[in-house]
C-alpha cells in the first residue's frame, strides 16, 4: 500500500469489515464512532460490513479492517483470498493482532475440549490453535485494544485517507496513569498490575477506578516487527513474585490472558509455567 499517494486515487475509497473468530467487540467499536462514522461515510465507500448493513458489496476493496483471529482451516483460506481483493489490511483488536483470549487452545488439549463440551465433537471442525492474522497474511497495521479505542480507529482511517502514516503511542499504561494523576495501584494497593508492561491506549480505565491493568492493549512494543524493544515482563513478574507473593500459577494467568500469545508475554508465562 503506497501511502504516500493515499489509499486510492477514488474519490470515495472502499472500506470493507471483517470478521473471524471474536466477541464483535471491536467492531461495535466502530458503530460507536456514531457521528464521526456518518463522516466516514461521506469520505469513505463502506462496501462490506455485515454488523451494520445487509448491502453488501463485493471487493477489490481499498482498506479491510479485520476483527478476529484464525481458527479454523476455512477461515485459513478465507484470510489468504481477502489478503488479494485489499489494498490495506488493518487488524483490529486483541483476536486479530494476538490470537485472542481463544488462544489459551494453544497450550491445551483442544481434542479434550471438544469430547468435554460437545456431545458429537467429531462434527467441530478446528484447529489446534488460534493465531492472528499476521502469522497468515501480511498485515499493513494493527490496532491493539480489546476492544479497541475508537478514537485511534478515526485516527487511522483519517491518516491514511490524507496518506499519512499513521502513527500510534507506544508508552506504558504507567504514563497515562500519571498524566491522569492516578496513585499507583501496584506500589499503593499492592495489586499485581500489568500496566509497566502494557502499552497505553485505553486510558487507563481500570488503574483510575483502582482496579490493577490486566494487558488488554498488548505489550509496550506493539507490533512483533515495530521498532520498539520489548517490555521488562521478567522484571515485574519477579516483583510479582518476590514483593506481592504471587505463586508461579498467578503470575503465568496475568501473563496468559488477552494478548498472552504475543512474543514477550508468551515467553514470560511459559517460563512460570515451568515453575508450576
Amino acid at each position: 500500500m503506497d501511502r504516500s499517494k493515499g489509499i486510492s486515487g477514488s474519490d470515495r475509497p472502499k472500506l470493507a469489515v471483517f470478521k473471524f473468530a471474536s466477541c464483535d467487540g471491536c467492531q461495535l467499536s466502530i458503530l460507536n464512532l456514531e457521528e464521526d462514522l456518518l463522516a466516514l461515510g461521506q469520505a469513505l465507500d463502506i462496501a462490506y460490513f455485515p454488523e451494520a448493513s445487509s448491502d453488501l458489496n463485493p471487493g477489490p476493496y481499498d482498506i479491510a479492517l479485520v476483527e478476529g483471529s484464525i481458527t479454523t482451516a476455512e477461515d485459513a483460506r478465507r484470510i489468504l483470498s481477502l489478503r488479494q481483493q485489499t489494498k490495506g489490511l488493518i487488524t483490529i483488536g486483541a483476536c486479530a493482532t494476538a490470537g485472542g483470549i481463544q488462544a489459551l487452545r494453544n497450550w491445551a488439549d483442544v481434542e479434550a475440549f471438544k469430547r468435554a463440551v460437545y456431545p458429537s465433537p467429531e462434527f467441530i471442525q478446528s484447529l489446534t490453535t488460534s493465531t492472528p492474522i499476521s502469522e497468515h497474511v501480511s498485515v499493513d497495521f494493527e490496532l491493539w485494544g480489546c476492544p479497541i479505542n475508537k478514537d485511534q480507529l478515526l485516527r487511522v482511517i483519517t491518516d491514511l485517507l490524507a496518506g499519512v502514516q499513521p502513527h500510534l503511542p507506544t508508552d506504558s499504561v504507567c504514563l497515562e496513569c500519571k498524566r491522569r494523576g492516578n496513585v499507583c495501584v501496584l506500589v499503593a494497593k499492592g495489586l499485581p498490575c500489568l500496566g509497566p508492561v502494557t502499552r497505553t491506549g485505553c486510558g487507563a480505565i481500570c488503574p483510575s477506578i483502582g482496579r490493577d491493568c490486566y494487558g488488554c492493549f498488548g505489550p509496550t512494543e506493539g507490533a512483533r516487527k515495530g521498532p520498539g524493544l520489548p517490555p521488562n515482563t521478567s522484571s515485574l513478574a519477579n516483583y510479582f513474585h518476590g514483593n506481592l507473593q504471587l505463586i508461579p500459577v498467578e503470575i503465568l494467568r496475568r501473563f496468559r490472558g488477552i494478548n498472552g500469545y504475543t512474543a514477550s508475554f508468551k515467553q514470560e508465562s511459559e517460563k512460570w509455567d515451568k515453575k508450576t
